[in-house]
């Protein structure tokens, strides 16, 4: 039994590499017998950005894959039950087949990276073997765009006026102030958050970088940042779902966190440019009149290649255990 629990708490662990908006890390896990529960953290949630949880779910489906995937390679089938609420269940019974799941490796390997890449183009028969071995999600799509295409600068610019929308509304700012980390300390402290480091800020006291941050915090500061940002990618990438439920963003997050795995093992690194999900006026407009008979988008990136950036904090397992 002690051995039992000291593989699913490693599993937990691998879950917890998953992606979160702000990196809030809004999960819960419940282990017992032979089943591992995932349940919302609603006091991460992002009442603001993510006012309806799509988010969210988003993340915890990308928990999900990640155990999932690790359950393999410890010799574990996993069997995935989803409530209406967005309670998972992974049902785990050992095995004794060998695993061949090479994506068990770029789960710590996999990260955010959010500087100015390479300006070096992925080809699309790259892009293409991303997806060909990822087992398919009803109603979930992913969407490819090259630099330079129509629809790559159309995203472009809805992208713009996404910041644009957020960063005059102080309660979006405020929010954002809220999850960052400004110093070593409340990095060590909180393990959660966006850190100091990954913007390349110093390490200050906070009463400091909160007024320098409010001085730069403005749509045209972020505007001139994101494309350079974009202008660097290859591609733009966005999920899709056909339908708008808890569910379907589990079943997004989890189609996701493969994806990402495999392009993290291509060498192809990622950034999230949610904006135009995250407002609710451009996301319909992005449902009306880009290519994707009008689905909900789910999750925008930009892909290209770089140079590894520092990793975000992630809380011990133990903080997220119920």
């Amino acid at each position: 039994m002690q051995e039992q629990n000291d593989c699913f708490k490693q599993l937990i662990e691998f879950a917890t590499k998953a992606p979160s908006g702000h990196n809030t890390q809004p999960w819960k896990f419940k282990p017992f017998d032979n089943k591992i529960e995932i349940y919302p953290d609603f006091d991460k949630k992002l009442p603001v950005v993510d006012k309806h949880n799509r988010e969210l779910f988003i993340s915890l489906g990308c928990a999900t894959e990640n155990l999932c995937i690790a359950a393999s390679a410890m010799q574990y089938d996993s069997e995935v039950s989803i409530s209406p609420e967005g309670i998972i269940t992974i049902a785990l019974s050992k095995n004794t087949r060998a695993s061949n799941n090479d994506l068990f490796d770029q789960v710590h390997q996999r990260q955010t990276n959010k500087n100015i890449y390479e300006y070096k183009m992925i080809s699309d028969s790259t892009l293409i073997q991303c997806v060909s071995d990822i087992d398919a999600i009803a109603g979930i799509k992913l969407y490819f765009w090259e630099k330079d295409s129509i629809v790559f600068k159309k995203i472009s610019e809805l992208v713009l006026r996404g910041n644009t929308a957020q960063m005059q509304d102080p309660d979006f700012k405020n929010e954002l102030i809220q999850w960052m980390r400004f110093n070593k300390k409340e990095v060590e402290v909180n393990n959660d958050g966006l850190s100091y480091a990954i913007f390349g800020a110093p390490s200050l006291p906070r009463c400091i970088s909160k007024r320098i941050i409010n001085f730069f915090l403005n749509d045209k500061s972020q505007n001139s940042s994101d494309i350079k940002k974009i202008d660097s990618s290859s591609h733009l990438i966005l999920l899709t779902s056909s339908d708008d439920t808890i569910v379907n963003w589990i079943h997004t997050g989890r189609y996701l966190q493969r994806f990402l795995l495999r392009t993290t093992q291509n060498g192809i690194a990622h950034a999230y440019i949610n904006q135009p999900c995250e407002v609710t006026f451009l996301r319909e407009e992005m449902s009306k009149t880009l290519p994707i008979a009008q689905e909900a988008p789910q999750i925008l990136l930009r892909m290209g290649y770089a140079k590894p950036a520092l990793f975000s904090r992630r809380q011990s397992v133990d903080k997220v255990l119920l």
